[in-house]
């Protein structure tokens, strides 16, 4: 069963849907015990930081979330649910985000935000079990204005051009984290969502 975290955090029916259009059965949830049970867990999210942290907060699903990771369970996080895994974002501010992947959420500088629409992955690591069957170049699809810079180079799994080439998604062990949104993506994003299902630690 994969748990998708209901933080109030937008998109969460489409999010489920896609996982059981590729045969997977997701629960949309709030509870901590459901995470906790789990085989998989999800954190989506689309909107501000400040309001999705603290909702997370309130709800004390912070430490659920790092347990989760930190045991090995896998994790995939999708757009502001990639943001969140960070240590702090710029959005209105210095957000203290929470803190389990080193580096900073920035403000796309000088182009026109959102980054809305279809736009190429380049494929950084070749070895992701998370992009198995995916080309480099394939397209995805993006809606956002912040993205991460991650400190430690080596968990950027692809990147993206716009302006300035982007961190789109990372991978560390058990973690894929991805600034698009898969379940938009069509086929590519779909046979994203199924490697999440078939990935095994």
């Amino acid at each position: 069963m994969i748990a998708i975290i209901d933080y109030g955090s937008g998109n969460l029916r489409s999010v489920q849907k896609a996982f059981e259009h590729v045969g997977a059965k997701a629960l949309v949830t709030e509870k901590i015990d459901d995470i906790l049970r789990a085989d998989k867990v999800v954190l989506p999210g689309v909107g501000a930081i400040a309001p999705a942290i603290a909702r997370l907060t309130a709800l004390k699903l912070v430490e659920p979330i790092k347990h989760t990771i930190s045991e090995g369970k896998p994790f995939l996080g999708i757009c502001l649910g990639l943001q969140l895994l960070f240590e702090e974002s710029c959005e209105g501010g210095v957000i203290k985000t929470l803190s389990i992947l080193p580096g900073k959420v920035k403000k796309f500088r000088d182009l026109k935000v959102p980054h809305m629409g279809w736009n190429e992955l380049k494929i950084e690591q070749k070895k992701c079990p998370f992009l198995k069957g995916i080309k480099s170049l394939t397209h995805a699809y993006f809606c956002h204005s912040f993205f991460v810079e991650p400190t430690q180079k080596d968990i950027i799994a692809t990147t993206t051009d716009y302006g300035i080439p982007f961190t789109s998604s990372v991978w560390k062990d058990n973690l894929f984290a991805v600034q698009f949104h898969p379940e938009k993506s069509q086929k590519a994003g779909l046979a994203i969502l199924k490697n999440f299902c078939a990935f095994k630690p």
